[in-house]
């Protein structure tokens, strides 16, 4: 679970806009980690805004769905609806959400996949 900027969720309100560029700077591809990946589709500076999760509010937990935290503190889920919800997991992760943003953690080469950790419970996951 993401425990970053807060944000604020309706009952199946669509979530996450994202910026212009942002679907310029990755692209879906086949992962070594595991099926299809995320991967960057141009260099990726420390810190900057890579792109927004985007998809729907829900209660259950699944594949795709990103956990943070609404304005009052309820874990939100959000079932992901775009490319994001193809990022892997890593012990050493590249990339981190702040709320539903993913930032780079380091600099991001053109073609390397994009990572997040996914959260204690995957601790001992490569």
């Amino acid at each position: 679970m993401s425990r970053g900027k807060k944000v604020r969720l309706g009952k199946q309100e669509q979530v996450g806009l994202g910026r212009p560029g942002a679907a310029e700077r990755v692209k879906i591809g086949t992962s070594p980690i595991h099926g299809r990946g995320l991967f960057a589709a141009k260099r990726i500076r420390p810190g900057a805004y890579v792109a927004t999760f985007e998809g729907v509010a829900i209660q259950e937990n699944g594949m795709h769905v990103l956990w943070t935290v609404d304005d009052d503190g309820n874990e939100v889920g959000i079932e992901g609806r775009n490319a994001l919800r193809f990022l892997n997991h890593s012990r050493d992760p590249n990339a981190e959400f702040v709320g539903c943003e993913l930032h780079a953690l380091r600099n991001i080469e053109l073609g390397a996949e994009l990572t997040i950790h996914y959260g204690d419970d995957w601790e001992n996951i490569e």
